[in-house]
């Protein structure tokens, strides 16, 4: 009973935390320290839970490690001018007509060569927005493609610290996860294509403001040279060349671009990998364009520390047991895919965000797949096509309510983001058709 007492406890803390804008690390450690003394009562001593809560932490290190790449990577990107270079020829061959089809395509493909959510809504997202409002397009039917596409790369791109997370979580390898979601994404890719195509036929942009082109025209050198950064990634990835090496030949390209051909000193250069970019020259895509590096990092990597230490207490001191056990139940009723998607429903209510929720509902199925003797690689695809997109879908939890808040939306946008529905249901009508056969 005190145990649904502290996930009561622990669920309200986060709603409220949500609710004043407070960073969800406050209520993660407040979380972390109930959920210790319920189990100091149930008989473990403080050294064995912090043993726990370090052995759990210490295997997120290796997520830590793509964190840091992430953060330069972003940095480097931006001084470079390979962002500039994206949104510029991203907006000059937008066709009016298709917008809203245009802004999931060209989400997803910044979230692929980004592999973040967020990073993605607050570059281009962004933009997208501003010519949305502009135009006379519904915000929230803008909204939700953007937001679809970015979760489109969080989901499958080898620099996703989500993907990274989940294959260190199930110990597999990060292409072969990524070959299985893309084998298991093109059926709802394909529709959701189709339902933003039609949905482009009844909101065309209107017309747009140039003044953005303006800005980077003035600011950076967009030869093709500056795209070499994130065309090492794709061909590195399609070569399935290890992601941190990857990262960092792109990482030194970007540097070498960013001094020679736009021309930013040492220092500068530098400063912007540790706190972030900044533009000299104040402007609309100057605001937009800020940001990366190590410091922005932080919060997302303290984030998973603390979550880490939530699984290792959660399994050493076995407070999910009991959980644990309705799931396995339920999946003698439904079929085991069916059983992670309840879960995943869950546990991304539950944890208000991304990270704690992929922990949650790894450590309350992983048992239930080896008694199914599923393979690690069967389970880190479920999760990535349950938990990952669903935690975007539940309004208050931050994978979905900060990139709202970001492109001036409210929930109305979850009805548009067909990408992260359509992926859960796909899989499970065609596994639940798989099974039936068998």
């Amino acid at each position: 009973m005190e145990t649904i007492a502290v996930f009561v406890l622990f669920f309200t803390s986060l709603l409220i935390s949500l609710y004043h804008k407070v960073p969800i690390l406050y209520p993660l450690l407040f979380g972390l320290g109930c959920f210790s003394v319920v189990a100091l009562r149930r008989g473990h001593t403080l050294p064995a839970l912090l043993s726990l809560m370090a052995g759990s932490a210490r295997k997120s290190l290796i997520v830590i490690k793509i964190f840091v790449l992430i953060g330069i990577i972003t940095a480097v990107w931006r001084a470079c001018g390979t962002i500039s270079f994206i949104v510029y020829y991203g907006i000059l061959f937008m066709s009016a007509k298709y917008f809203i089809l245009s802004a999931f395509l060209l989400s997803c493909l910044v979230s692929f060569l980004l592999g973040t959510s967020f990073g993605t809504v607050g570059t281009i997202g962004v933009v997208l927005m501003v010519l949305a409002k502009s135009g006379g397009v519904d915000i929230n039917m803008a909204a939700g493609a953007i937001i679809a596409g970015a979760y489109f790369g969080d989901r499958c791109s080898p620099m996703s610290s989500s993907a990274n997370l989940i294959a260190s979580l199930t110990n597999t390898k990060l292409y072969i996860n990524i070959n299985n979601m893309t084998k298991t994404a093109v059926i709802p890719f394909a529709l959701s294509v189709i339902a933003y195509l039609y949905l482009s036929f009844s909101q065309p942009l209107a017309f747009y403001n140039d003044q953005i082109i303006q800005e980077i025209l003035t600011s950076f050198d967009i030869s093709p040279v500056v795209l070499t950064p994130a065309i090492l990634i794709l061909l590195l990835a399609a070569l399935r060349v290890d992601v941190k090496l990857s990262m960092g030949l792109s990482i030194v390209t970007g540097i070498v671009i960013a001094l020679v051909v736009q021309q930013v000193n040492v220092g500068a250069l530098a400063k912007y990998i540790v706190i972030g970019y900044s533009m000299d020259t104040d402007g609309f895509f100057a605001g937009i364009i800020k940001g990366g590096g190590l410091y922005s990092m932080l919060n997302v990597a303290l984030i998973v520390l603390i979550s880490s230490a939530f699984a290792g207490i959660f399994q050493g001191a076995g407070l999910l047991r009991e959980i644990e056990g309705f799931f396995a139940k339920l999946s003698d009723k439904t079929s085991v895919y069916g059983t992670t998607l309840a879960s995943s429903i869950a546990t991304a209510g539950f944890a208000c965000n991304q990270t704690l929720a992929v922990m949650l509902s790894h450590q309350i199925m992983n048992k239930l797949y080896e008694k199914k003797q599923l393979s690690n690689y069967r389970l880190a695809v479920d999760l990535e096509n349950t938990v990952i997109l669903i935690s975007a879908l539940i309004p208050w939890n931050i994978a979905g309510a900060v990139p709202a808040v970001m492109l001036s939306a409210d929930a109305g946008f979850i009805m548009y983001a067909f990408y992260l529905f359509l992926v859960p249901l796909t899989n499970l009508f065609i596994q639940s058709a798989i099974t039936e056969k068998q």
